[in-house]
């Protein structure tokens, strides 16, 4: 399963082509974007499989989706616009230009029992979703969804978007919000606060917490673009059973889940690692809206941040768990109100330059639900992010089927070299003991 290509899976493009929204619309306008959104300027790739519905050939979800997508792009026109500067102030934003969304058409000669684990990403899975074509701000579309019918009759929905449109959170509810258009006589489930100056930075900016999770350097940077040949993706598996030892391990009811996975992958990730260094960071990111008053649920833009955690491989190896938890629960406590429009200064400031960075980025996926979107046709039997190999990057992922059959884990995909995801694999089961 792990070495399907794009031959593997045999895929045709039998259309592409824009959705324009409706002409009634007619309004053009400039989308001010946040710090926050620009710092988070690139492409977001997912893939959801369904299984086959006879009520719902892949022909009659095309038309479907499409539909839908065009009344989307009324409470989200700016899905149908473009980037560009601002020839004033050279700051990106989106102009609501009504220039399109990508819509593609493609079949596959295989089946989804062909395709195999679904719950193992793969780099064939880039296929299921569409091809970027242009690297001009102007020129590629904002968000592109890709429908691909397999032979047994199910199907891959597979979306681009930009980072700066959506986080993992409102991209959920832009989901609920196709699922709710695609039925008959459906409406909005939530109405999207698309004011993005709700994180504008203060005038003057004030930088009142250091943020070391910051870098000047693009070469430090976490969203480096390169993908390493050298790197492998393993996929690890940790039970209910394993989530509930490791939070009695933390030893305290006020570190969570999320806390105690991501200090578990923490730890075993520098055990794992070949560099000798004297401090090693994590990031991870947090939903801001839990923790900035002026963001509402609904808010559209990119509202997380990477939370920090910083500590000597030896206090990560040889101290105790409870205390590596604790670490990254005092991470997520930082952010604080004052904290987030500290750094919404911080890059004003910077004026672009400012990257996050770290030596392990944690990214969550595991409970955002959209496996839990009710389409017409049903819901996913799978959903992931395509995934491609950046050293560091660990992506929590949700476990649907379980060993047990039930669920209610958590699938954790890293990124490391070789020999790093060996000794990786060793110290994850023997940090469980």
């Amino acid at each position: 399963m792990g070495s399907l290509s794009q031959n593997d899976l045999k895929i045709t493009i039998k259309s592409i082509s824009l959705v324009y929204p409706p002409p009634m619309l007619g309004r053009r306008r400039s989308m001010f974007l946040s710090n926050i959104d620009q710092l988070f300027n690139f492409d977001i790739e997912t893939v959801h499989f369904f299984s086959t519905v006879e009520s719902f050939p892949p022909s009659t979800v095309c038309d479907t989706v499409e539909r839908a997508l065009q009344k989307l792009l009324v409470p989200y026109d700016f899905l149908a616009g473009r980037l560009r500067l601002d020839p004033i102030t050279g700051r990106l934003e989106i102009d609501c230009n009504g220039a399109g969304a990508g819509f593609v058409v493609a079949s596959s000669e295989r089946t989804l029992e062909e395709v195999g684990d679904l719950t193992y990403p793969t780099p064939a899975f880039k296929y299921l979703v569409p091809t970027r074509s242009s690297t001009g701000l102007e020129d590629w579309p904002l968000m592109a969804i890709q429908v691909t019918s397999f032979k047994c009759g199910g199907f891959a929905m597979g979306i681009s978007n930009n980072h700066a449109t959506f986080d993992g959170a409102t991209f959920k509810t832009f989901l609920d919000n196709l699922a709710s258009l695609s039925t008959t006589g459906g409406a909005l489930s939530t109405h999207p606060c698309n004011d993005r100056r709700l994180l504008s930075a203060r005038s003057p900016p004030q930088v009142t917490s250091p943020h070391p999770e910051l870098t000047n350097n693009n070469m430090d940077s976490i969203f480096d673009p390169s993908i390493d040949t050298a790197i492998e993706t393993k996929l690890f598996h940790l039970t209910p059973s394993d989530i509930t030892l490791l939070k009695q391990k933390a030893k305290s009811p006020h570190v969570t889940s999320f806390n105690a996975v991501t200090a578990h992958v923490w730890r075993c990730h520098a055990a794992a690692a070949t560099t000798a260094k004297t401090s090693t960071t994590l990031l991870y990111m947090i939903d801001l809206r839990l923790r900035h008053p002026a963001l509402p649920k609904s808010y559209a833009g990119c509202g997380v941040w990477g939370a920090h955690a910083a500590a000597t491989p030896e206090e990560l190896v040889e101290g105790q768990f409870y205390r590596v938890a604790e670490m990254v629960r005092e991470g997520t406590e930082r952010v604080t109100e004052e904290y987030v429009r500290s750094v919404v200064d911080e890059l004003e400031i910077g004026k672009g330059e400012a990257l996050m960075s770290g030596d392990l980025l944690v990214t969550s996926w595991w409970r955002l639900g959209l496996e839990m979107v009710e389409y017409p046709w049903g819901s996913p039997l799978y959903c992931c992010p395509i995934v491609d190999r950046r050293r560091g990057v660990a992506v929590f992922l949700p476990d649907v089927r379980g060993s047990d059959g039930g669920g209610g884990g958590v699938n954790i995909l890293i990124a490391l070299s070789r020999d790093e995801v060996e000794r990786f694999e060793k110290m994850f089961y023997e940090f469980l003991e």
